[in-house]
């Protein structure tokens, strides 16, 4: 059994300028899209650059636009796909080479959200307690592995790069439901800004694409919530 792979290829030193190339993949029953790339690799051309670490879906680094929708090609079988499998990168982020994007900038807006704990007073001599009914408030929100799917699906995104973007702020919402974080009032004044969660235009993509069943619409939608809760300053570029 074969199956015929379409994957976007381009390499910024030949000049070439991006295209898709065929490939016939051999004896895909069980096998991954990933164990499909790396078929490739190994049996018909050394040259195709990729990500991957985990191959257990664990890492993210191995989300890609497989035939129409953000993936982890190692979570993604073949034989429930319909052949041809067209490949590409994750969108909004530069093409270093072949399915490779700079994931510079989508860290960037990460660490700008301050993704820590911020202790509400002097840390203590061993531990932070946390309650089994606290500490289920975030069970939902660290599941996210930072693929970068739903930055690649959204709208908003692909627009303005100075969006924080959904990951970013599902995680916002992770520490200011944390019972030992203590910067609730910097974190939403923090995402109520021009480039926060009052960008977002619920389209829903990035829960559909999110590989780990996360819903960064609802969280953005919970800290809209909150913001209007704490009466921060309606920005003006709301009215706009």
């Amino acid at each position: 059994m074969a199956v015929t792979f379409k994957v976007f290829r381009y390499d910024p030193d030949d000049g070439r300028g991006p295209y898709f190339q065929d490939y016939e993949v051999q004896n895909v029953t069980g096998m991954t899209v990933l164990e499909g790339i790396f078929w490739i690799m190994e049996n018909l051309d050394p040259t195709l650059a990729f990500r991957c670490a985990c191959r257990a879906a664990i890492c993210g680094s191995d989300a890609m636009h497989i035939n129409g929708q953000y993936r982890l090609a190692c979570k993604t079988q073949i034989d429930r796909l319909q052949a041809p499998i067209t490949i590409r990168p994750l969108a909004h982020l530069p093409v270093q080479k072949d399915l490779v994007v700079d994931m510079q900038p989508f860290f960037d807006n990460y660490k700008l959200i301050k993704p820590y704990l911020i202790p509400k007073e002097k840390a203590p001599e061993k531990e932070y307690l946390q309650s089994p009914e606290d500490r289920k408030k975030i069970d939902h929100h660290i599941d996210c592995i930072l693929c970068g799917s739903c930055y690649g699906s959204c709208p908003v995104a692909y627009g303005d790069p100075k969006y924080y973007g959904p990951h970013a702020l599902l995680k916002v919402l992770r520490f200011i439901d944390d019972s030992r974080d203590g910067a609730d009032k910097e974190r939403l004044a923090m995402v109520a800004s021009e480039f926060g969660v009052f960008r977002c235009h619920t389209i829903f993509n990035c829960k559909e694409v999110c590989p780990k069943d996360l819903n960064p619409t609802g969280a953005i939608s919970r800290l809209k919530n909150k913001i209007l809760a704490e009466k921060f300053p309606i920005l003006k570029f709301l009215a706009r």
